[in-house]
């Protein structure tokens, strides 16, 4: 099976599946409606996680690349994508879902994801033995809600985890994993062919049962490539390629902590939302973050192949424009818009 048409199959099933998932999220309810933080005007279906679940799982069924960890892959992200779906229905308490996800990830631990063993480059092998289990779950429920917070503009979520899932298969396959590099490609091919209904104006949300499967899946996917590698660009990999949200999660946690408020409580402070508060339209607001996010996965591939400094460089450069946005140093913005409306 070759690597662009598992990236084809999900592209298609994705397309395929998304009327049928907008359909069935009608029927049982599971629509958000306009008001509070949200910036849609009408309501949209919500259950589109449903298309992006199947299209990754039967693109690689189709590719028959399935082992041990991909059976604790497949039911790990069953588990946190049902968690999804009723909470796109019945809007489960943050604490509850947290559970949930801290559960999911465990499953993972039955079958053989750990962080026991990291190769740094100049200091060798460290072992964090039991401390690497319980890493490795609060790895997974990181990246979970790291994708979940960016779920916050049309298409926003899915063309960042379609970015990080090309940059991802780039690594596994450098590195000659072809069961990585397949479910990265399949990732790849479920994001895009759920863009067509998703980018702005979107017809549909992907939901928690899209965004927690998403990240779930990216996070189990890297634990994969630390296995097998053993060296830390398992993990800067990730981290380098979500930057963007992880910083605006960051933010939001300490954002929060400083005005007394609970870490799950929902604000108007994301970077998107500071984005339309500068008078930026959606679109190119998520422009803007598609293209930080690109710039992100750049600078991990750059670091890969040695070039430290031009890494660097895109890394400084990228936080400095996210700490613009996140400190409301947006008066360019405010230019900006009022230029492209003249």
């Amino acid at each position: 099976m070759t690597y662009a048409l598992t990236f084809l199959i999900a592209v298609v099933i994705a397309v395929l599946i998304t009327p049928i998932s907008m359909k069935l999220a009608v029927r049982l309810g599971a629509i958000a409606y306009p008001g509070g933080r949200h910036v849609h005007s009408q309501p949209i279906p919500r259950m589109g996680g449903l298309a992006i679940y199947a299209a990754f799982w039967l693109a690689i069924i189709v590719t028959k690349t399935w082992d041990k960890a991909i059976w604790g892959l497949f039911i790990g992200s069953t588990v946190i994508f049902l968690v999804g779906i009723w909470d796109d229905m019945y809007e489960m308490r943050a604490l509850t879902k947290l559970v949930w996800q801290v559960l999911a990830a465990s499953i993972l631990l039955f079958f053989g994801f750990s962080m026991e063993n990291i190769s740094l480059p100049y200091i060798g092998d460290i072992g964090f033995g039991t401390f690497g289990l319980l890493f490795a779950v609060f790895w997974v429920v990181g990246l979970v809600n790291t994708v979940n917070i960016s779920d916050g503009l049309d298409g926003l979520a899915a063309g960042i985890c379609f970015l990080a899932a090309l940059v991802l298969f780039w690594s596994a396959n450098r590195i000659n994993q072809a069961p990585a590099a397949h479910l990265t490609l399949a990732l790849a091919g479920a994001a895009l062919g759920f863009l067509f209904f998703n980018f702005n104006p979107a017809r549909v949300f992907m939901g928690d049962s899209g965004s927690m499967f998403l990240g779930y899946i990216i996070g189990g996917i890297s634990i994969m490539g630390l296995l097998k590698t053993a060296t830390v660009l398992g993990l800067v990999f990730p981290l380098l390629v979500l930057g963007m949200p992880l910083t605006d999660l960051t933010f939001a946690i300490i954002r929060r902590k400083i005005k007394g408020h609970s870490i799950a409580a929902a604000d108007r402070g994301h970077l998107h939302h500071r984005l339309l508060d500068a008078g930026l339209s959606q679109r190119k607001a998520v422009l803007l973050l598609y293209g930080m996010s690109a710039c992100f996965g750049l600078a991990a591939v750059l670091g890969a192949i040695g070039y430290w400094l031009s890494a660097l460089a895109l890394i400084v450069g990228d936080f400095a424009l996210l700490m613009t946005i996140l400190m409301r140093r947006t008066a360019i913005f405010n230019s900006l818009s009022r230029r492209h409306s003249k």
